[in-house]
């Protein structure tokens, strides 16, 4: 079971684990595409390991056992991975819960200084090379300045190249460790023999020597490095920007009044302060205080959010304004922020199915330059050349070809855009996703919540002619009725209200009848106090005997043609009034007691920005789908305001699935479709779960945590264009990485035969390979300035 796919949970111990107890380590001192599969095949050979993930670009490995009864098999299992990984050359430790999981900026001096003193040591020996020779200094000097180089800088390639040896493996340390210590070598040989020659005419010449290939070659491979390792920690600035959210203590209330105390302490229905311009330090919900807070970096959404008295906030987000009272609900590794921060890294360390084919070139890569490097020396020295020249063109191959960049070229984009992705609110939940996304030809929207608001509104009210009120007297009337009710419809009539600036009479012998509606006795003006109901069409027609006023049929008709939910607010006729104002029979009494005041439409209204998302969705080329519960003129409605291209009405929530798979089949089309669902991650799971890309929108009332776990894609906020940014960015990510191996690919293709036939020195060998790395990485780097 691919790691991506297992929901990690927290243990005792505090290491990270999942239902099939897979474990997150990191690992240092890789060095190259090599490097990984190496610790791959190390940590599949300890017993009970199911499966062994390795990432080059994030230095992690993510293992599944096949069965770990507790915690102490699991840490007995995780100290296993350790020793595996410290006997195939590498150091690894246990990614805990509270841990950071990238690293924090390390010291200016530990990425640079040894690419200082190389520079210091190899730029003498560069010089003499401006006057077109390599005279310059005297052999001594030259063996002096590129020794240190060669073995004190140089010494983590000999370590880890030995390591890989004994480990029965090739990477990129063995190369580099090779074709410098030949050139060094060869040097030296030449300055001995130099030096104790009794040829009179080779006694005045100073020699050939190569110190300064060696030394710079060495230089150039941990400048590479060095620029790596700046680029790598920038595509997981999203990452760390994340991280630096938790703050370090909290103001906890408690019987000795405000206290502070780290954050590791607080215990979940803890009551914490917040005062303003602080971070909200956990998950919970305010008890005390109003205002807005700022969850930019963890929704993307722009504007501060308001909340009040029983509203939930997430850790991380940012208090703007006001002293907040709050509950805990949740920490560690539970809360909103630990499950994004996951997701985001999980994302970033499985590999793409793109990527398992070029570790499986690495794997051989190494051996195969190494034979490489062979022919050309021994082809050379047999055409008559010399051992010197064949020595030479053998090292330039064996520094060229270190396959850094084919490493790179894969995580090092899907790093970039999942952490630019996750910057604008798009939780992209592994690279499968990723790349499936960019393929998708349509894209089937549920309707509530995802395309409207997920809440009735009052969208219009018409009060009866004849009638001594007014609309706002009516809407008066209504919402006094429904002031203590928690019905959906009511919180609209009441909404609607308050936004009017309306006050509202008192209500007396208020009464609700199931099903039906609600009564209750109001005074209107200076009229004395009557009995008032507000309910259904069904129920209307029960009081007025079935009659519905002529007058409203057609726009009856336009209401529900639309989708909206209709309701009727009565009164009782004074004596001698009828249903609708005029002369009662007097043999009716009970029907003819009440008369129809006014009707009223409610309606889910279309959210902003849907229209904007199907448009967005049109440009890419993709078709659009909406599947809804609604009558279908209602759904129709709705398809046509926003322009989607088919509509699906009348459907069970349990019947969109197969209504995913058909659409899959490709009925209008030849062959297989790619679909792309998006719901709200709850009553959708089905069909998020059936369609190749699964897009969860995580909604205001809670449900972000279920969505996350929903679909290969999770939405922060509710705003549907980030539907259109998600194919988006999932396109740019994989045109990125198909370039990074076409250069990659391109570059060895090039460059290998180049230096086997005398076209490139070592050192320039050397300069190219850094080169090779650094611009895989900085291509992909180009994504952090995608804006949604």
């Amino acid at each position: 079971m691919p790691a991506s796919e297992v929901s990690p949970l927290v243990s005792d111990m505090g290491v990270v684990t999942s239902p099939d107890h897979t474990v997150q380590l990191a690992v240092r001192g890789m060095t190259c595409a090599a490097c990984v599969a190496r610790v791959e095949r190390a940590l599949k050979k300890v017993p009970g390991v199911a499966q062994a993930q390795v990432n080059f670009a994030t230095e992690t490995a993510t293992v599944a056992w096949m069965d770990a009864s507790d915690e102490a098999d699991i840490h007995t299992q995780s100290q296993a991975l350790l020793a595996a990984i410290e006997r195939a050359g590498y150091h690894a430790q246990v990614q805990h819960a509270d841990d950071n999981v990238v690293e924090e900026v390390v010291p200016w001096w530990d990425v640079w200084g040894a690419v200082l003193l190389g520079c210091v040591a190899s730029l003498p020996l560069v010089l003499p090379m401006l006057w077109g020779g390599h005279h310059f200094w005297p052999a001594w000097v030259q063996f002096a300045l590129a020794t240190p180089v060669q073995f004190l800088l140089g010494a983590r390639f000999y370590k880890a190249g030995w390591a890989a040896l004994k480990a029965g493996s090739g990477n990129m340390d063995q190369l580099v460790a090779l074709g410098t210590s030949a050139a060094w070598g060869l040097s030296v040989w030449l300055w001995w023999r130099h030096s104790h020659t009794t040829d009179p005419h080779l006694a005045h010449r100073t020699p050939d020597l190569y110190f300064e290939s060696a030394a710079v070659v060495i230089t150039l491979v941990l400048l590479g490095k060095a620029l790596e390792a700046r680029a790598k920690r920038q595509t997981t600035a999203a990452i760390r920007a994340l991280q630096s959210l938790r703050p370090e203590t909290v103001h906890r209330q408690g019987p000795q009044g405000e206290v502070e105390v780290p954050l590791k302490q607080v215990l979940v229905d803890d009551v914490l302060i917040v005062r303003p311009g602080e971070r909200i330090p956990t998950d919970g919900v305010v008890l005390e205080g109003q205002g807005h807070v700022d969850e930019s970096l963890l929704t993307g959404e722009p504007l501060p959010v308001s909340k009040a008295p029983g509203d939930p906030v997430t850790g991380g987000a940012i208090n703007t304004e006001a002293r907040l009272l709050m509950r805990v609900t949740a920490v560690g590794g539970q809360t909103m922020l630990a499950h994004i921060i996951r997701r985001v890294v999980e994302a970033q360390a499985v590999k793409a199915p793109i990527q398992r084919v070029v570790d499986r070139v690495s794997a051989v890569f190494v051996p195969a330059v190494l034979l490489i490097a062979l022919v050309t020396g021994l082809g050379w020295w047999w055409a008559g050349l010399g051992g010197e020249v064949a020595l030479i063109r053998a090292v330039a191959v064996l520094v060229i070809a270190c396959p850094c960049a084919l490493g790179l070229a894969t995580p090092a984009a899907i790093m970039a855009g999942t952490g630019a992705a996750a910057r604008h609110g798009i939780l992209i939940k592994d690279p499968e996703a990723l790349e499936v996304a960019h393929h998708v030809q349509v894209v089937a929207f549920d309707k509530t919540g995802t395309l409207t608001q997920g809440r009735p509104r009052l969208l219009d009210w018409q009060v009866a002619t004849g009638m001594a009120l007014d609309r706002n007297q009516a809407l008066q009337m209504a919402a006094a009725l429904q002031g203590g009710s928690e019905h959906p419809l009511a919180r609209a009539v009441i909404d609607e209200a308050i936004r009017l600036n309306l006050s509202l009479p008192a209500a007396h012998d208020l009464q609700t009848v199931a099903g039906r509606g609600i009564q209750g006795r109001l005074a209107l003006a200076e009229e004395g106090a009557q009995t008032w109901a507000l309910g259904s069409t069904r129920w209307m027609t029960e009081l007025c005997a079935n009659v519905v006023p002529s007058a409203w049929r057609n726009t009856l008709d336009a209401w529900h043609a639309q989708g909206h939910t209709v309701s009727w607010l009565l009164r009782q006729a004074r004596p001698g009034a009828g249903p609708h104002g005029a002369e009662s029979d007097a043999s009716t009494p009970t029907q003819a007691a009440w008369q129809v005041v006014a009707l009223m439409a409610f309606g889910d209204e279309l959210k902003p920005e849907a229209a904007a998302a199907v448009q967005g969705l049109h440009a890419l080329g993709v078709r659009t789908v909406m599947i809804s519960g609604d009558n279908r003129s209602a759904a129709e409605y709705i398809g046509r305001q926003l322009g989607i291209q088919q509509v699906i009405a009348e459907v069970l929530p349990g019947d969109k699935a197969d209504h995913i798979l058909r659409l899959q089949q490709g009925e209008e089309r030849k062959g297989r479709a790619v679909i792309a669902m998006v719901g709200d991650g709850i009553n959708d799971a089905p069909a998020l779960a059936a369609a190749d890309v699964g897009m969860a929108m995580a909604n205001p009332q809670g449900g972000a945590d279920v969505a996350l776990n929903a679909a290969g894609i999770t939405l922060m906020r509710g705003d549907p264009t980030l539907v259109p940014a998600a194919l988006d960015i999932s396109r740019r990510t994989s045109a990125k990485i198909w370039q990074n191996l076409a250069w990659a690919f391109g570059y060895n293709i090039i460059g290998i035969p180049l230096a086997a036939f005398g076209g490139l020195s070592p050192m320039l060998a050397g300069a190219a390979m850094a080169l090779s790395s650094v611009s895989v990485v900085s291509n992909a780097l180009l994504l952090s300035r995608w804006r949604a």
